[in-house]
């Protein structure tokens, strides 16, 4: 039997100067062991659910297929006992992917990158994207608010992340949650893959909370050309936006927005929302 997203408990809560016992909701937090063609790659804390995708998008993402197409993705537990089983999964590409190098340690949540011996080797290894799709303010709030009425298990608990992919009408086709932003990320990248979908520089991905650098980094290895988080970016994240040609919007909250990477795209998507030509030698504001 496949672990449940939530669990129910009881909590003790003082509210209007008194307290009370009443149950609540919580996102369940679990490992699942990542594993490519039998080699482990690493373990990463989740939330149970979209765990083939998850498996698949963290091996894109990290550069680990290096090519090589997906043929199969299974359940494979190697402990007797039974709560073991859907906690492992094994990405197969019959031996046509290189043997990875398995992550230092688990992978937390918060940070799908701790303990990575590859960094450096992932941030080089990808070449700036072009020809990928534009958007403007209007379109990227037209998608948050889409994605917040979608967000389901955060509407239960309060306490998962949530990524999307939108295209350039503003409609959101996809959205995963995960009590990590890096997994969410994953999810929705596994998804595209295993459906065979190749057009990512038609869409943009959106992000909750912060734009760390991991964010950034997958968006390119996927291909997307957008990235839009509710809050802010790091340094290293506007950096690699910068180098990826990646359009890095950040602090995008009922229609307003602050643009970090890539202004003069937005910007000029903006105008042709307007129906005026864009000015290509116009540089935008400081935020």
């Amino acid at each position: 039997m496949r672990h449940a997203r939530t669990a129910k408990v009881l909590v003790d809560r003082f509210a209007s100067g008194s307290w009370g016992r009443r149950p609540d909701e919580v996102v369940v937090e679990e490992p699942l062991e990542i594993r490519l063609d039998d080699h482990l790659v690493a373990t990463t804390m989740r939330t149970p659910g979209h765990d083939y995708e998850l498996a698949v998008g963290f091996c894109l993402g990290d550069g680990l297929l290096d090519g090589a197409a997906v043929t199969g993705v299974r359940y494979c537990g190697v402990a007797p006992a039974s709560e073991f089983e859907f906690n492992v999964v094994t990405v197969e590409t019959g031996g046509v992917a290189p043997v990875p190098t398995p992550r230092l340690g688990n992978v937390s949540s918060a940070c799908g990158l701790c303990g990575s011996v590859a960094i450096t080797e992932l941030a080089t290894r990808l070449r700036p994207l072009a020809g990928t799709a534009r958007f403007g303010p209007e379109v990227l709030a037209a998608v948050i608010d889409d994605v917040g009425a979608r967000q389901e298990m955060f509407g239960r608990t309060g306490g998962l992340h949530a990524a999307a992919t939108f295209d350039v009408a503003g409609s959101v086709d996809l959205v995963r949650e995960d009590i990590g932003r890096h997994n969410a990320v994953d999810k929705v990248v596994g998804r595209r893959c295993l459906d065979g979908r190749a057009d990512a520089a038609r869409y943009g991905l959106f992000v909750s909370g912060r734009a760390s650098f991991e964010m950034v980094q997958k968006a390119w290895a996927a291909g997307f050309g957008t990235v839009v988080a509710v809050s802010a970016p790091s340094s290293l994240a506007v950096q690699t936006a910068a180098a990826a040609a990646i359009t890095l919007v950040g602090f995008a909250r009922a229609g307003d927005c602050n643009v970090y990477a890539g202004s003069l795209r937005a910007r000029d998507a903006d105008v042709r929302e307007a129906g005026a030509a864009p000015d290509e030698n116009r540089r935008a504001a400081p935020s």
